[in-house]
This record gives structure tokens, C-alpha cells and sequence, in this order.
């Protein structure tokens, strides 16, 4: 079951800002902000332990969960197709979530979070190569146009401001006229903000 609470306190109880509100995250209304401690009535006195070994790799992958919006067995499966794939299992579990469409929309700064980019692809707002497609766990492929339909374009008009200052990671283009974007390559580690240990992670579900 899909948590739909406050996305807020996630990020409390990871003890760090996940960025799942958009812009609120970057001003003094953030609760992380606010209220540092994790949520609950014993929160403002509960001390964070520096946790080790399972605690550690469970906590690891709770926040990379949280930060994508995955189910658990959503989130195992990426892990498994990794494990199965030559290579690095933990830049290739990095790949596989960052070429979500929904991540690569929000990637592209049209959408202020990843909750809002899976809701813009959900509504069939999106086009791959051409093709309406609203699928939010689809896997993009190197050279993928990503373009808007209308009603995506007026959406994303509004945030005209903000799409000029995205910072985009070097993998990706847009075309603000055009009102599209390219995937230029698969994203290697160096290009993706460390929100999360992945180390960890691969650990958890080896055991």
C-alpha cells in the first residue's frame, strides 16, 4: 500500500530533507527545518542513535524508497534486475531508478517533485518519441525525446521561471521552446546526488 501521508514526515523520521514537497522544501516552512527530530509525541526528546550494521542498511533503504515513492516490492524488484545485470549492482540499481519517467520528468525541472512528474505522466500528459505514454516506471533509453501533450504544456507554462534556473544533471537536455527534453546518456554515479548509501542497500538484500 502506497504511503499517502504527510510526505513531510518521511523526511523527519530519515532525519533528512528528501525533497518531496517541491519548493517548500527550500524555504523556513520545511518541518525539517522547524522541528529536526522525528515525528511522534517522544520525537523532541528522542535522541538519533548512530545505528550500524541491519539498522543501517534498513534505514538506507527506507529513504531511498521514500525519496522515489516506490512500494516495497517495487523497490525489491529494481534490486533484483540489478543484482542480475553485469556490472555494478549499485550503479546499476542508481540507473534503473533514475531512468523512471517519472524521475526523468522531475529530472528536467518541469515538475517541482517527483509526486507531481508521476502525476503529470499519470494523466497522460507525457509523450515518448512521440507516443502518449503514462506509464511512471517506464524505462527510458539513451537518445528518448520526452515531450508534453497541451495540457502538459500549459501545466509546465506556468513554471517558465523555475524550469529556466533548473539545475539538470549533465545526462539529460531540454529545449524550453520546444518543450522537450533527451536522455544523452545512461547517468553514471558521478551524476547523481548522493541522497542515499547504496552500498547498504545491496547489503540489505543479500542477506
Amino acid at each position: 500500500m502506497r504511503n499517502t501521508g504527510p510526505k513531510c514526515r518521511n523526511c523527519r523520521r530519515e532525519g533528512t530533507k528528501l525533497f518531496l514537497k517541491g519548493a517548500k522544501c527550500f524555504t523556513s516552512k520545511c518541518p525539517v527545518a522547524r522541528r529536526p527530530f522525528a515525528p511522534g509525541v517522544h520525537g523532541p526528546t528522542q535522541t538519533r542513535v548512530k545505528m550500524t550494521g541491519f539498522g543501517t542498511q534498513l534505514r538506507e533503504k527506507q529513504k531511498a524508497k521514500r525519496l522515489y515513492g516506490l512500494l516495497e516490492r517495487q523497490f525489491s524488484n529494481y534490486v533484483v534486475k540489478a543484482s542480475a545485470t553485469k556490472g555494478n549492482t549499485g550503479e546499476t540499481l542508481q540507473q534503473l531508478l533514475e531512468m523512471r519517467l517519472d524521475n526523468v520528468v522531475y529530472r528536467l525541472g518541469v515538475a517541482e517533485s517527483r509526486a507531481a512528474a508521476r502525476q503529470l505522466v499519470g494523466h497522460g500528459h507525457v509523450l515518448i518519441n512521440g507516443k502518449k505514454l503514462d506509464i511512471p516506471s517506464y524505462q527510458v533509453e539513451v537518445n528518448d525525446v520526452v515531450g508534453f501533450g497541451k495540457q502538459g504544456r500549459e501545466a509546465i507554462g506556468k513554471r517558465a521561471e523555475a524550469i529556466a534556473k533548473a539545475n539538470r544533471p549533465s545526462w539529460l537536455d531540454f529545449e524550453a521552446a520546444a518543450f522537450e527534453g533527451k536522455i544523452l546518456s545512461k547517468p553514471m554515479s558521478k551524476d547523481i546526488e548522493a541522497m542515499f548509501d547504496v552500498t547498504p542497500i545491496i547489503e540489505y538484500y543479500s542477506r
